[in-house]
């Protein structure tokens, strides 16, 4: 699947039955803490055959008239850059710019940080039925969708919440299913909190949770409407239940398999805009700003531009940040033989954490690769043309000349082949355990 063609695409999804459960990655026996010399001190070490493999790809490149100097290269293990091309010139980099969000939100939030969405009331309250409104106070979560409403609506009739006399009432930032205009996710929420109401879409995301789950029965028979939250605070109101999203480093994994620009961009302005990443990421990274230009968190847009060398330096710097909390880089993007998402039907290395980026006439893959002789080697590739599957080929072709030189490290094998022991905790959408009822009738 596509990372994006095209940028009049608001986002990429495979949002329907096939979506996978939310794992971690158990890999990180094969990454080590960097030392912060690496990045603000690298030494270049080059190496003979991974700059032939760059040529090599190089010259493939030029044979379909694609340019040299629009092509960039960077590859580095440890302290050591092993070959570099245009390696610190700013090139259009797509979807790579999700691992800038990527990191800024680790750094601003935390793995563990999770958006509340608090529901109260106005009126009263007897018998299951409410006699006033029912409101929805967002808190950004941008990974809202059916499930989650699902599990928040059953919640509600668990509280004794059986039926809404009044309008549902939408406060503050609240999105639904990608959707962020608060009347269309509001009538999303009136939808599925109602079995009767569910489209196609409804029952086939229900069909995918726990066999046990209810189907909600909360009929709203007001309107959806919003108010500001300077009006709420005049009103009487009575909290009812909490919603807390995904934690992040869950929700950015999902984010990054599927390259979704809704939840990139949402993340992006809640944390200030491109330029404010922009200017982050360079002080975490010790990178010229010249080499980090972002106008969004998404990647939409040929002006997002990153050097190869920007963005082995945001892959080290999120990798040190995951470990501080038991995590690592394979946590937040998506790994070669165990997930699916862009990388689906990519010929990569097994047990590579990648994350890939397209528009119409830029392909780009950046990540990191277990080796048995350079330890963990990381690499960013940003190619120009229009070809964007013989780009894709190259660029696989490119990831196993290195594996020839150096070897896939076997520990990277055996990581997927346990992660169904030892990865433990699975995380589904819609788990009733993130909805906290605070007032039950």
């Amino acid at each position: 699947m596509l990372d994006l063609i095209g940028s009049w695409l608001i986002s990429v999804w495979p949002y329907s039955q096939e979506i996978q459960p939310l794992r971690t990655s158990a890999l990180s026996g094969w990454v080590e803490a960097t030392d912060p010399k690496v990045l603000t001190q690298p030494q270049f070490a080059l190496d003979e055959g991974a700059i032939a493999a760059v040529n090599a790809h190089l010259e493939a490149l030029q044979v379909k008239g694609l340019p040299a100097e629009r092509q960039g290269v960077w590859v580095q293990s440890g302290r050591t850059v092993l070959a570099t091309h245009m390696g610190t010139e700013p090139l259009p980099a797509a979807s790579l710019t999700k691992i800038a969000t990527t990191l800024v939100a680790l750094d601003t939030w935390g793995t563990e940080h999770q958006f509340t969405t608090l529901i109260s009331y106005t009126g009263t309250l007897k018998e299951g039925v409410l006699q006033g409104d029912l409101i929805v106070q967002g808190g950004g979560d941008p990974f809202f969708v059916w499930e989650e409403a699902i599990a928040l609506s059953n919640a509600l009739n668990q509280a004794g919440v059986e039926s809404v006399t009044g309008d549902l009432v939408i406060v503050g930032s609240f999105a639904m299913n990608f959707k962020d205009n608060p009347l269309i996710a509001g009538r999303l929420l009136q939808q599925a909190m109602h079995a009767p109401l569910w489209s196609t879409a409804a029952e086939a995301q229900f069909a995918q949770m726990p066999p046990d789950t209810l189907r909600p029965q909360l009929p709203i028979q007001g309107t959806v409407r919003t108010v500001e939250p300077a009006v709420l605070e005049t009103q009487t109101t009575t909290p009812l239940l909490q919603h807390k999203s995904l934690p992040l480093v869950e929700m950015l994994k999902q984010m990054n398999i599927y390259s979704n620009n809704f939840i990139a961009d949402a993340l992006a302005d809640l944390l200030g805009g491109g330029g404010a990443i922009a200017q982050q990421v360079a002080s975490m990274t010790q990178v010229p700003i010249e080499e980090i230009q972002l106008i969004n968190g998404s990647g939409l847009g040929a002006d997002n531009r990153l050097s190869a060398r920007a963005v082995c330096a945001m892959l080290m710097v999120t990798h040190d940040m995951l470990s501080d909390s038991g995590w690592t880089v394979s946590d937040v993007l998506p790994v070669a033989g165990i997930d699916t998402g862009t990388i689906e039907g990519r010929l990569l290395p097994q047990a590579t954490a990648v994350k890939t980026g397209t528009l119409s006439v830029v392909s780009t893959l950046a990540g990191a690769m277990p080796t048995v002789d350079k330890e963990v080697v990381w690499f960013a590739i940003l190619n120009w043309g229009s070809d964007l599957d013989g780009l894709r080929d190259q660029q696989d072709r490119l990831l196993w000349d290195w594996i020839s030189l150096w070897s896939l490290a076997d520990e990277g094998i055996d990581a997927i082949a346990r992660r169904p022991l030892v990865s433990g905790e699975t995380v589904q959408l819609g788990e009733p355990d993130r909805n906290s009822i605070l007032l039950e009738f």
